[in-house]
């Protein structure tokens, strides 16, 4: 009689890496979702639209979704919200001084 083959741990590879292919076409999308809420943000900071804020609150929640559910590190979505809200704040001061011809 012959050995039986050992599928419980190749099944689980196979297993293993059907899951990792969803977690990394799902993070994908969520970084995705996060850099454009943070480049809208910015871009309209720097041309001084009057949506900044909101956009800096969605850009806000788009780190702090992602951060929860495992995309990126709460501490990487905090610095970049940090240095979103910097750059904004920096935007929106520019704008309200005026330029010396």
């Amino acid at each position: 009689m012959p050995a039986k083959k050992k599928t419980m741990r190749h099944r689980s590879g196979i297993k293993a890496h059907r899951q990792s292919l969803k977690r990394h076409a799902r993070n994908v999308a969520m970084k995705k979702v996060v850099r454009q809420a943070a480049r809208a943000a910015g871009d309209a900071a720097v041309a001084k639209d009057s949506k900044t804020s909101e956009l800096l609150a969605k850009a806000a929640s788009a780190f702090d979704r992602a951060a929860q559910r495992g995309t990126i590190h709460w501490k990487t979505a905090a610095r970049r919200k940090s240095r979103l809200a910097k750059r904004v704040a920096a935007g929106l001061v520019a704008a309200a001084v005026p330029a010396k011809a």
